[in-house]
């Protein structure tokens, strides 16, 4: 089965795959399945999601650029490379200090 947007066996540089776009936040989903999703992003600087909770625990790794990620009230500085949990049902928010992209990886089994 193809990846969303994807061709099978052929290697992407995943910064590549998504452009900034001035004040506002891209999104492209590169697998789609019942059981989660892997999704890329690239943030503007300055652009944020609100807070918001999650039914299911998520792997967020910064590719490029500079994000601060509030999980629960207490915030995280993550840079090119990190990568944190976010946990399901617990309040996330995320602000990128400067123009970032990320890859979420969602994985759909209740907690």
């Amino acid at each position: 089965m193809k990846a969303k947007g994807l061709e099978p066996a052929q290697p992407v540089r995943l910064p590549d795959l998504v452009a900034y776009q001035e004040g506002a936040i891209v999104s492209r989903t590169l697998l789609q399945r019942p059981e989660g999703t892997v999704t890329l992003f690239a943030f503007a600087a300055g652009e944020s999601l609100s807070e918001h909770t999650a039914p299911y625990d998520a792997l967020l790794y910064v590719l490029e650029g500079d994000l601060e990620v509030t999980i629960a009230g207490v915030p995280h500085r993550l840079g090119e490379n990190a990568l944190i949990l976010l946990p399901a049902h617990q309040p996330h928010a995320v602000r990128a200090l400067d123009n970032t992209k990320v890859l979420l990886i969602m994985i759909r089994a209740r907690v």
